[in-house]
């Protein structure tokens, strides 16, 4: 990803296969459960193969405080999906996990699916923005997502672990010790 990304609009992604990062976090119930079962339906999902996902991080909650400890990770895939079906994919992980919608923002859930990048895509309408548009501000995202990209770059050029480093709130995105061991499993998928 170069400084001098292009907005690629979401008719030019057809049929190229791209990596999607998805960022899931879970503060109510069974928060690993919810992972692992989002994690689940993100494998069988048609149009989604050669899956990874990082540690499970355990994160102070963001926006509103006064809510349960989050758990965190982010999921690599590779997809042709077009980024609303994406978007759609999400949205049908979230209603089948129980997400409730009426909940206010950044106020305790089930599950949350964020789309946080679809390769060197920029999509920028009003029901959609990617990359996500908060993600750079935001340790629980930028720690797990080095799990997998360790060199990965923001479309400003700027390696991510410049951004972690800048963070005020890194230090409450502490790893736990989760088995999350075959849920992607086969030779083209990694779990770390």
């Amino acid at each position: 990803m170069g400084a001098a990304r292009a907005m690629i609009e979401a008719d030019d992604l057809a049929a190229r296969e791209l990596p999607v990062y998805f960022g899931l976090g879970s503060n109510l119930g069974d928060r690993l459960g919810y992972l692992l079962q989002a994690c689940t339906m993100l494998y069988s999902a048609p149009g989604l193969a050669r899956h990874a996902a990082s540690r499970v991080y355990e994160t102070e909650p963001w926006g509103l405080a006064e809510q349960p400890a989050f758990l965190n990770c982010v999921v690599r895939a590779q997809t042709a999906l077009d980024p609303h079906s994406l978007l759609a994919l999400a949205a049908r992980i979230e209603g089948a996990l129980g997400r409730d919608r009426a909940v206010a923002r950044w106020g305790p859930r089930t599950i949350d699916v964020d789309i946080l990048m679809l390769g060197d895509a920029v999509v920028d309408r009003p029901d959609l923005m990617i990359p996500h548009p908060r993600m750079w501000e935001r340790a629980f995202v930028l720690i797990p997502l080095l799990d997998l990209e360790p060199g990965m770059r923001a479309p400003d050029g700027r390696e991510i672990g410049v951004f972690v480093q800048d963070l005020a709130d890194a230090s409450g995105v502490r790893p736990i010790r989760a088995d999350l061991q075959g849920v992607f499993s086969g030779a083209e998928n990694r779990l770390m």
